[in-house]
């Protein structure tokens, strides 16, 4: 026994010695860990004069930079059109924090001195990039930079033929881990061995914000340029504004390889006839090495399944609890069983405790509002994307039912002019959705503070009328369902980082089914000032109650004043008593914002009165579709019919809560209507 012992002893000694030569003499071949500055690009448009851009790129190098210490990739923007700038940053994968902190700091202090008064910058170093633009480049595909190539000295290898296929091999495989592989965040490491001691090793990284399809396009087109470059040389770079990668014959990266393949089998036999000529202390320990470290990949590999296993499970569980609740049946896709079989996609679910962590455990300062649904947060993932969560009250009655009809439709709705859900999480209790964020809020915000308004100009307006009317004729003619939204109005657009619409808050929407062209219903919900007569008065609601709406809110744009503002001019009991009285006695000029008097064509005002006037027409049937609407707006030789007189049953009455039947008629009862009032949210 003592024999035994003596020999492990000797046997271990000899091992941990031979694994720290070998790890020396790894760290002394690598490169030492500093910010080795590869390449910058500037554009040539100057904007020396422009002090306001200046001013936004003054603001957001320090939020990139400050964000650093926190994440290895950020996105931010700074300052509104045309003045806008977008930034990001994107630390290599496999550095640590501090690294990542100091090399974005040094970065954003470099590319002011490299590219002063550019409109378009960006930097690579060794171990980060960051890049900032007067466009919006966030979540595009950007192939601009893909041929920026740093290679090393020639390599020494008997074997060319060999060291290309296996370099090739290896990228091909990163970049599809790098791409497909949920566990990773668009960046793999790897190895590959070539020749008896000598090894290639790779690295391959996306910006998180493109879709996995377009870091693999990005990824593909940057390995398609090896062969024409580097294929001769020991090591390269090829980063772009997008992706990047990198190879060597010297680890390089920190951390264990998520890639690796063992020798060819050629070269395992030449390693064999030489074999005799090397001690056998050196075998023994190198099939020692090699078998610990297959033992601790085995270990590693049966773990990450076991966790993906239990992962999956869990989401599978969360799915079916998210299905049951919404009354859909189970199954690899939602099924709404009373939309004739119409499929979706399957939701994206997000977990509690990553939603908990965005919004800082759902911190007041994170709270953008709150409405019948419950309240907003603000958060931000770990990838740096801004998120905008709403979170249901656990009593809201309302909300539960809000709650069901907004992941039902916009699920199975698609468009540039309507918000995004991007997940949903039922959790603990917790009934979350969570959208896009939008950085510039409301339409509202802006349409009734006098200060904002003026931030809105004409070209904005029109943009901002233009979009509402393309995200309503997607709605009611394009998507596969015929939606009709309900509660069209000015605290329900959201405008992005450009000021672009998208309508929001499908909590109250409806489908019409086959041929049907309209609803009765017997609970009229909606808001004041923007429902129709023939819904707020009987029930009904068709797609010409969302024309109503949008006539409402296009003559609160041409006016600048709400509905229901109790300071109209001439005692009038809302906009549009105010609107038609105006434009019978040839005033119509006068409804006109005076912000819009000298910057907009007076006859382009005209028409959009004329048409909001069409819109809000008391017989339905009067009312043009969202589509004709939008080519009266863009077409100024289209004759218009003359409008009939709106119906005035908006002004300021008082509703009492009570019910009535779908057969209830036209004459309006004060206790015979059940309205549900919606404050912004």
């Amino acid at each position: 026994m003592n024999i035994f012992q003596s020999k492990l002893s000797g046997f271990l000694f000899i091992f941990q010695f031979s694994f720290l030569l070998l790890l020396f003499h790894t760290l002394s071949r690598a490169e030492p860990l500093y910010n080795k500055f590869y390449y910058f690009n500037c554009s040539l448009d100057n904007n020396t004069a422009d002090t306001t851009f200046e001013t936004n790129l003054n603001t957001l190098l320090p939020v990139l930079a400050f964000n650093s210490q926190y994440v290895a990739f950020f996105n931010a923007e700074s300052g509104i059109n045309p003045n806008t700038i977008y930034g990001l940053f994107l630390c290599r994968g496999d550095v640590t924090v501090d690294t990542c902190k100091t090399c974005v700091s040094h970065a954003s202090q470099e590319i002011k001195q490299l590219c002063p008064n550019q409109r378009d910058a960006f930097i690579w170093y060794d171990h980060c990039m960051l890049r900032y633009s007067g466009h919006n480049f966030q979540s595009v595909y950007d192939p601009s930079y893909n041929s920026l190539v740093l290679t090393r000295s020639l390599y020494n290898t008997s074997d060319p033929r060999q060291f290309k296929e296996t370099l090739m091999s290896l990228m091909k495989n990163l970049s599809l881990v790098a791409a497909f592989n949920p566990s990773v965040r668009m960046h793999a490491i790897g190895e590959a061995n070539f020749m008896v001691n000598q090894k290639i090793y790779a690295m391959v990284q996306c910006t998180p914000d493109l879709s996995r399809s377009d870091c693999n396009t990005c990824l593909q087109a940057a390995i398609s340029e090896i062969p024409v470059c580097c294929t001769d040389k020991d090591g390269a770079v090829i980063s772009g504004a997008s992706c990047a990668l990198r190879y060597e014959v010297f680890p390089f990266y920190v951390g264990a390889a998520s890639v690796s393949r063992p020798p060819p089998p050629s070269t395992t036999a030449a390693t064999s006839r030489n074999g005799g000529k090397r001690s056998k202390v050196i075998i023994f320990v190198t099939v020692a090495s090699v078998l610990g470290f297959a033992l601790f990949t085995s270990f590693v590999y049966c773990y990450q399944r076991l966790r993906k296993k239990r992962s999956s499970k869990v989401k599978k569980k969360s799915h079916h609890v998210l299905l049951e609740y919404l009354g859909l049946r189970v199954g690899s896709e939602l099924m709404d069983s009373s939309m004739d079989g119409e499929q979706t996609q399957e939701l994206a679910l997000i977990d509690l405790s990553t939603i908990q962590v965005a919004t800082d455990n759902f911190s007041d300062k994170n709270k953008l509002g709150e409405g019948g649904f419950g309240p907003v947060y603000k958060g931000m993932l770990f990838d740096g994307k801004e998120i905008a969560v709403k979170r249901l009250s656990r009593g809201s009655v309302q909300g539960q039912e809000e709650f069901k009809n907004e992941v039902t439709f916009i699920a199975k709705l698609q468009h540039r002019n309507l918000v995004r859900l991007l997940y949903c999480c039922i959790d603990r209790g917790e009934k979350l959705l969570i959208y896009e964020y939008m950085p510039n809020t409301s339409l509202d915000i802006f349409l009734f503070d006098p200060i904002k308004r003026a931030q809105l100009g004409w070209e904005r307006c029109r943009n901002i009328v233009d979009g509402i009317a393309k995200g309503l004729v997607y709605l009611h003619e394009d998507s596969r369902l015929r939606i009709i939204h309900r509660d069209l109005k000015a605290s329900n657009v959201l405008l992005d980082h450009e000021m672009n619409p998208k309508i929001s808050d499908f909590g109250m929407a409806r489908f019409l089914e086959g041929n049907q062209s309209q609803i009765n219903t017997n609970k009229v919900v909606g808001t004041y000032g923007y429902m129709a007569p023939e819904y707020a008065m009987g029930g009904r609601f068709s797609v010409k109650s969302d024309v109503y709406s949008f006539g409402v809110l296009l003559l609160e744009i041409v006016s600048g004043k709400r509905n229901n503002d109790l300071h109209l001019p001439d005692h009038a009991q809302s906009l549009l008593t105010y609107a038609w009285e105006l434009w019978c006695g040839g005033r119509a000029l006068e409804l006109i914002d005076h912000l819009f008097m000298e910057s907009c064509p007076t006859n382009e005002m005209l028409r959009w009165i004329h048409i909001g006037l069409l819109c809000v027409q008391e017989d339905a049937i009067d009312r043009p579709t969202i589509s004709s609407v939008v080519l009266m707006l863009r077409s100024e030789s289209m004759a218009l019919p003359q409008p009939t007189q709106p119906g005035f049953f908006v002004s300021r009455m008082v509703v009492e809560p009570g019910k009535f039947s779908a057969s209830t008629t036209r004459t309006p009862s004060m206790n015979e209507i059940t309205i549900s009032t919606i404050e912004p949210r």
